[in-house]
């Protein structure tokens, strides 16, 4: 849930008055240095007209992959995290009130536009970069395409810098875990986004298991480019097979309701037990008839949630895109797609690495600063360095779907220390972050230096979970409150 907030085609409305709102005292200690528009949305949805002009085919679904092609000097990075807002002083989390004080802060003293639900304000934007909510309040952040990882680093800083200014007045913090370490899922305010209100209705239908990565989980993402479809199957199979290893690199959620959980990253595990028609590996990336049609067909065949018209979302929640292509979707009966209800219902598939325009990794867990830039860093080394690329789609030959889902299997609860083809997961960690290291040495933009933590996770064997917690085990006494103040950006 994430680039989709970027992408939205947002119907913008009058210019904001500021003498309308009532904010909190703190923010007039800001200046406003130009007029704030309030862009009216609901939610990160494409918006589509009320009928389309021609009923779409299975080709132009295929095109909307196709299109997304682009030569080698037009790559870019987009990166996003997510991380938990938290009182500094009962470290219970922020609720809704608190959060649109705060995106009200940060429109105003450093000139972001608003989106608006109805009277609700649901997030923010400037040019290409967006400041969203997931579910549970997480704050996320939704990147520029930029050329350099310096830039992604830069990015990052500056969104921290100017969260942190308006938070830290109200008595605000942010949390950088994959997943709530204390408080319970009854204990979660909800955004009051009628898209999430949908999906959570969905995931209900799977209990516990299905709420629980939507409310209680945060990741951090790259998104990367591909050349031509074949580019791009290659690019599939070694990130997919490569997703678990991310996973254990970056392992930081080792605690549930206020204990130790027995896993190094149990919001790598929540996520694999959401509803398993969309998430997962996709095994199918790694048949000789995969490409961008086979992947139109697997998306065909997850369950719709909503489309979207006029400014209002409908709950289709289980029904047929495949019906709608026909005409008989049964929640708006006549009415055929356009690309923006395809490109919404993209949006609600949640594998290991989504496909959309480019190709989303979405296998680690959110964490402290170093580790938000070594994500890309490590990705893009790998997948941006046609050697690299070649290192590990040679690495990966002989192994098998049901290997790469065993390793996801174990990866969240052993880690790095899974075995793994007669070796342990750490020492194809130690070739791998080679390959990515050479791969960024090779765009001649000393831009390695950004793997520096992970090669500390490899030469030590230690990951952000485990350094965790042995704090926790040794130097906190077992007392989770702790986590607060050191994973606090």
């Amino acid at each position: 849930m994430v680039l989709e907030k970027v992408e939205s085609t947002l119907k913008e409305d009058s210019t904001f008055n500021l003498s309308s709102i009532s904010y909190d005292h703190y923010l007039h200690k800001g200046r406003c240095r130009r007029g704030h528009r309030v862009i009216v949305a609901s939610g990160p949805a494409t918006e589509a007209p009320v009928f389309a002009t021609k009923p779409l085919k299975k080709d132009d679904l295929i095109h909307y992959f196709v299109s997304g092609c682009k030569p080698k000097q037009k790559w870019r990075i987009g990166t996003e995290h997510e991380k938990f807002g938290f009182e500094f002083e009962t470290l219970h989390p922020i609720n809704y009130k608190q959060i649109t004080s705060l995106l009200n802060g940060i429109a105003l003293r450093f000139d972001w536009d608003k989106i608006m639900e109805g009277d609700n304000i649901i997030g923010l934007k400037k040019g290409k970069q967006s400041i969203s909510l997931e579910p549970g309040g997480q704050l996320e952040l939704s990147g520029m395409p930029l050329k350099t990882l310096h830039q992604t680093y830069d990015e990052i800083n500056s969104h921290l810098y100017q969260a942190k200014t308006v938070a830290e007045e109200m008595g605000i913090g942010f949390l950088g875990l994959g997943f709530q370490p204390k408080w319970r899922v009854e204990d979660i305010p909800r955004v009051p986004k009628v898209r999430y209100n949908i999906m959570q209705n969905y995931f209900h239908n799977f209990g516990l298991p299905g709420i629980e990565p939507l409310l209680m989980t945060c990741s951090v993402q790259v998104n990367l480019d591909f050349s031509s479809e074949a580019d791009m199957i290659k690019k599939m199979r070694a990130s997919i097979a490569l997703q678990p290893l991310a996973a254990a690199l970056f392992a930081n959620s080792p605690f549930t309701e206020g204990i130790s959980n027995g896993y190094r990253s149990i919001r790598s595990h929540k996520v694999d037990q959401l509803d398993k028609c969309r998430t997962g590996m996709i095994p199918f990336v790694f048949y000789d008839t995969f490409g961008f049609e086979q992947y139109v067909d697997y998306a065909l065949d997850v369950p719709m949630m909503f489309v979207y018209r006029n400014n209002k979302y409908i709950d289709c929640g289980g029904m047929s895109f495949r019906d709608f292509m026909a005409g008989k979707l049964p929640a708006i009966p006549g009415q055929v797609p356009t690309l923006s209800d395809w490109e919404n219902h993209l949006t609600t598939i949640f594998p290991e690495v989504r496909l959309k325009r480019y190709m989303e990794m979405r296998g680690a867990d959110g964490g402290p600063l170093n580790m938000l830039c070594a994500l890309p860093a490590f990705w893009v080394g790998l997948l941006y360095d046609e050697v690299s690329l070649h290192n590990v789609l040679d690495m990966i030959a002989d192994w098998t779907p049901e290997d790469m889902q065993n390793m996801r299997n174990k990866v969240p609860i052993t880690g790095l220390r899974t075995p793994f083809h007669g070796r342990m997961l750490l020492h194809v960690a130690e070739d791998v972050l080679k390959w990515a290291k050479d791969g960024l040495d090779r765009r001649c933009l000393n831009e390695s230096i950004f793997l520096d933590p992970l090669k500390e996770v490899v030469t030590t064997g230690s990951t952000p979970a485990d350094k965790l917690l042995k704090m926790y085990n040794k130097k906190w006494g077992n007392n989770i409150d702790h986590v607060f103040r050191e994973c606090c950006y």
